[in-house]
């Protein structure tokens, strides 16, 4: 039985975010691979196997922060939506931008989420929208456990 393992690509350039979402999945007994990329570039090239062999299986769940070197989110976001075999990942944003402008754009790009850093999983059940796309976040994390 030889079965492909979903796993979780993380586009984030701030080690200590890195670690946050490690120590959040560790929580959460979530223990899938997680591959990390720095900047937008990095990820691009991963996905698409340009200079490296690609992702393969493509992750479950791309969590992308907005802010970053080379290439930002919401650039990376555009690239992955008018790519035709990227286009259908499952991306979540994570970001410290409280800018509306930044929202709208990753909504018009089709997020599946956007999560207010610093990450957490366990603050469920506040109102705020950040705390919903979490919990969005959550399950789809979940289903991804077995």
């Amino acid at each position: 039985m030889n079965e492909t393992l979903p796993s979780i690509l993380l586009v984030e350039d701030d080690y200590l975010d890195i670690m946050s979402v490690e120590r959040e999945l560790r929580k959460l007994n979530i223990n899938l691979p997680l591959h990390i990329a720095r900047n937008g570039r990095e990820a691009l090239s991963m996905l698409k196997g340009e200079g490296q062999a690609p992702l393969n299986p493509l992750p479950s769940v791309v969590m992308l922060d907005i802010n970053m070197p080379k290439m930002n989110g919401l650039e990376l976001l555009t690239e992955i939506r008018n790519d035709v075999d990227l286009q259908y990942l499952n991306v979540f944003i994570t970001t410290t931008s409280m800018e509306d402008s930044d929202r709208t754009k990753a909504e018009d790009l089709e997020v599946s989420g956007y999560i207010e850093k610093p990450l957490t999983f366990d603050t469920f059940g506040h109102q705020s929208s950040s705390r919903i796309d979490s919990f969005s976040l959550f399950l789809d994390l979940l289903k991804l456990k077995n």
